[in-house]
């Protein structure tokens, strides 16, 4: 298991696992990811952006460079990891440094544990030795893995349109 930076080649495994996330319809930075490949039918411009955006180049107004990440195991994609470079005030309140995905097939194994074990010297590479995290209020397992992953709950938060988040500091050491 590995974090590597978007590749053309997980493409295969990677357009399966949207087609899983489009499927499952649920939020956050599932729906970022279908609607980000989306918005680009061209897969190397997709990676091309991705890669683009850690160095602040493509970015919307308001973001942040960010770095993502994708998880593969034995060749295949699992999930998707993105670390934000910096807080914006949005990103204080309720986004964080880390937001991560483990497609939907995949779920249940120890990958969400393993993404946020990985992301966390990565977060420190970049600078980050307090990592903001968030989860939605109701997704006790990702509430798990942030606190099993040294997540200090500080307290919750809700977003522009309705949803509770928990709010968590990870001190780096």
């Amino acid at each position: 298991m590995k974090l590597v930076l978007p590749s053309i080649e997980y493409k295969e495994s990677f357009l399966e696992a949207l087609e899983e996330f489009r499927k499952t319809q649920t939020q956050d930075i599932e729906n970022s990811l279908v609607k980000r490949y989306g918005e680009s039918a061209d897969f190397d411009a997709f990676i091309t952006k991705l890669r683009g955006e850690m160095e602040g180049k493509f970015l919307p107004e308001g973001y942040v460079p960010h770095t993502v990440f994708w998880l593969t195991h034995c060749g295949k994609f699992i999930g998707w990891l993105n670390i934000r470079h910096r807080l914006n005030n949005h990103l204080e309140e309720v986004g964080g440094h880390i937001g991560y995905a483990i497609r939907p097939s995949e779920r249940g194994k120890g990958y969400g544990n393993k993404i946020l074990e990985l992301a966390l010297p990565k977060a420190r590479e970049l600078g980050i030795t307090d990592v903001r995290i968030t989860c939605n209020a109701d997704n006790i397992r990702s509430a798990k893995i942030i606190e099993k992953n040294g997540g200090v709950f500080e307290n919750t938060a809700t977003t522009s349109d309705g949803i509770v988040r928990r709010r968590y500091w990870i001190h780096l050491k």
